[in-house]
């Protein structure tokens, strides 16, 4: 039985001038967050898929929740299933095979230290993964 990782190809990212979000993908982070972290001080993480348009716009069109638990005392303890990530990528390709791995997302509502360690796991799966911090919550 062959691993996951050997199964996904790393994508080679394209320069782009504009990312589009589109709005689907909005709705299922913020269900990801009201399923998981709501009235909690957590945040949840998760993969962007989407594909490298004409004239430098990259279209992230679909997302999945991946699990993720990070202390919120010691920035350095954290837990990212990568194992999952990489089987429900490769259900999703099924279903689309024209969305690529094109970065994740978190709910913030900033960067934090551990970021860069998570950015760095994308990277495995495309060169300069994009990063989006989608802050949830209500507006006072």
């Amino acid at each position: 039985m062959k691993m996951a990782q050997n199964l996904i190809h790393k994508v080679t990212a394209q320069n782009s001038n504009e990312v589009v979000v589109h709005a689907t993908v909005l709705l299922s982070i913020v269900d990801h967050y009201n399923r998981v972290a709501k009235d909690t001080r957590k945040r949840v993480v998760g993969a962007l898929l989407g594909e490298y348009g004409d004239k430098g716009k990259l279209q992230v069109t679909n997302c999945y929740a991946v699990p993720f638990e990070e202390d919120l005392d010691e920035p350095d303890v954290w837990f990212f299933d990568h194992i999952y990530h990489e089987e429900m990528y490769n259900m999703m390709r099924r279903i689309n095979g024209k969305e690529k791995i094109i970065g994740w997302y978190s709910t913030g509502p900033d960067s934090k230290k551990n970021d860069i360690q998570i950015n760095e796991i994308f990277r495995r799966y495309n060169t300069m993964p994009v990063y989006v911090i989608c802050r949830v919550g209500e507006i006072e």
